[in-house]
């Protein structure tokens, strides 16, 4: 025994087997702080396991989850003018944009799919909010409107998912007119007597509250989703006062009426099935496998008797 064996070779030993760590192997929960494993909370469709904080999700992530198999296939959204009013604040229009796009992997704030739940053909979109905080653009409306003409096409209910801080302020007069046409595009489905189910997701603000994210048959909320039109701050700092604890909180909503239920993202996928089969017409979902029927012995056929 020597240096070399008692310490040279450990440590050659230990730099060449060192590996790499990820830095986010580990998210740490806005609400109560526990640090949460990666793959623990994706698969808890980043609910927080300890305090059942409802963090940001990706509406590609959202699909997963909620369509059968996590199969849907992607509509078609016609594209709008890039830039039309040529903004620029701080930066380009276009290159905010471009910046948006690399970040998320989306082409837009909002993502329209088809596929089943619960074996019901239905029609999904969902905002992101992580695409210029989901601001409601010209290309959100036109993504509403071919949501609704595929719903209205293949006569099947549409569920929309929002996430939005309001309009766009990049396009101007032009985003505030996405109020007016996506109202029109639920009265399509509303003609066609085809179900129109929203779910509001923290946070759903501004314009996109005071038009096609409060017109849903059914309106229902995750858990503690800011839903208002103007923000708490903004009305304390207009009337002077306190307003009140958890003053426009989904929780609050729900017991003023404006809210149908507030469920959980992880019970989400269950209660829009029932809700779309009842209002449907359809038969319940089956839930889970048949029962295996119980093991009977066979019948034994009766002996010809020979005939005197």
């Amino acid at each position: 025994m020597n240096w070399i064996t008692n310490y040279v070779r450990p440590r050659i030993n230990s730099i060449f087997s060192r590996r790499e760590v990820p830095e986010n192997l580990w998210t740490k929960c806005d609400e109560c702080g526990t640090m949460l494993f990666h793959r623990e909370l994706a698969e808890n469709l980043n609910v927080c396991t300890h305090c059942d904080h409802h963090m940001g999700i990706t509406p590609r992530a959202r699909f997963e989850a909620l369509f059968d198999g996590g199969i849907f296939v992607d509509v078609k959204v016609p594209a709008p003018i890039a830039d039309p009013l040529h903004f620029k604040d701080q930066k380009k229009y276009p290159d905010r944009m471009k910046a948006a796009q690399k970040k998320t992997g989306e082409k837009e704030a909002m993502l329209v799919a088809e596929g089943e739940i619960g074996r019901t053909p239905v029609i999904c979109a969902a905002q992101d909010f992580s695409f210029m905080g989901g601001s409601m653009g010209m290309y959100v409306g036109n993504a509403i409107i071919a949501a609704a003409q595929r719903a209205v096409d293949l006569k099947r209910p549409l569920i929309l998912f929002s996430a939005a801080g309001g309009a766009r302020m990049q396009e101007g007069i032009l985003s505030l007119m996405q109020m007016p046409r996506t109202t029109v595009a639920i009265q399509m489905l509303k003609e066609a007597n085809l179900p129109y189910i929203v779910v509001l997701t923290h946070p759903t603000t501004g314009g996109v509250t005071a038009s096609y994210a409060m017109l849903g048959d059914v309106q229902i909320a995750e858990p503690n989703a800011l839903i208002c039109f103007a923000g708490p701050r903004v009305i304390e700092q207009t009337i002077r006062e306190k307003l009140p604890e958890g003053f426009q909180r989904a929780e609050y909503l729900l017991d003023h009426g404006m809210l149908d239920r507030v469920t959980s993202r992880t019970k989400m996928r269950e209660e829009l099935i029932g809700i779309v089969r009842m209002l449907m017409g359809l038969p319940p979902a089956i839930t889970g496998e048949l029962p295996k029927p119980d093991d009977m012995p066979a019948i034994e056929k009766p002996k010809n008797t020979p005939s005197k």
